[in-house]
């Protein structure tokens, strides 16, 4: 019997960086009345409101009270009590840790002539300080869906910057994430850690969680989720885990 629904994020519930869809909207509210629902991203809290809470228009104080956000792979966690987020847990990097995977990531990325910071909007930025992680994004967060998509389709760059990244800093742990996105933390905090504190702090165990990720092949930031041991559903698009979702609810409701 599953009682969470966990999802990572971009290309899962919408398309990278935009808010879900109205009727991705409607759905998850639905969801709301059976599940817990557990989001779990490389991004910031921000984005978490911008791209899901702020769209779930309609949705009711109860039906929140059963939205966890697990916020920069789970090492944030917030939920919704007495009408606002509050963070529950943080496990932050040191300014120290911050600057020294920040340059491995921009010696990294400027090696492999990938560092495009002429491309960057007004005010975007590149590397993006999490507070518990440090992310690269080859083209910021303002670019357009299209260009991001067209950026590193195979993932060659991204893993590339990965892997040279890691050489600079071998303390830390580097990861594809997102469509131009490499996700960078400390040893272990990646999905699997985020899974295992959301199973802690909902006390569910692993046969009640069902996870949907568009990137589970290994090397892909939802494949600790499968070495986890969590049934895992691997969806292409946004459209396909809403197909999904209607499913499941036409047996709950």
């Amino acid at each position: 019997m599953k009682t969470v629904l966990s999802f990572d994020v971009d290309n899962t519930l919408n398309l990278a960086k935009t808010p879900i869809t109205p009727e991705m909207a409607e759905i998850l509210t639905k969801c709301l009345n059976h599940f817990e629902i557990t989001p779990i991203s490389g991004q910031k809290f921000e984005q978490f409101l911008i791209q899901i809470v702020d769209e779930l228009k309609d949705a009711t104080p109860e039906q929140l009270s059963h939205l966890h956000l697990f916020v920069a792979q789970g090492t944030q966690y917030y939920r919704y009590i007495d009408g606002q987020w509050k963070l529950e847990y943080n496990y932050a990097l040191t300014e120290e840790q911050a600057k020294e995977i920040s340059d491995a990531l921009e010696k990294a990325a400027k090696e492999l002539d990938c560092w495009e910071e002429d491309k960057l909007a007004p005010g975007d930025e590149i590397i993006e300080n999490r507070i518990s992680m440090i992310a690269f994004s080859a083209l910021g967060q303002k670019a357009s869906v299209e260009d991001k998509l067209a950026w590193d389709e195979d993932m060659t760059k991204r893993n590339a910057i990965a892997a040279r990244a890691k050489e600079l800093a071998p303390d830390f742990h580097f990861e594809v994430g997102g469509t131009t996105t490499v996700n960078a933390s400390l040893p272990g905090m990646n999905k699997e850690f985020g899974m295992t504190k959301m199973m802690e702090v909902l006390n569910v165990s692993k046969d009640e969680v069902l996870y949907f990720g568009d990137m589970t092949q290994p090397g892909g930031n939802d494949y600790p989720v499968v070495q986890l041991g969590i049934e895992t559903i691997t969806v292409r698009d946004w459209q396909e885990t809403a197909n999904i979702l209607r499913g499941i609810l036409a047996t709950v409701v």
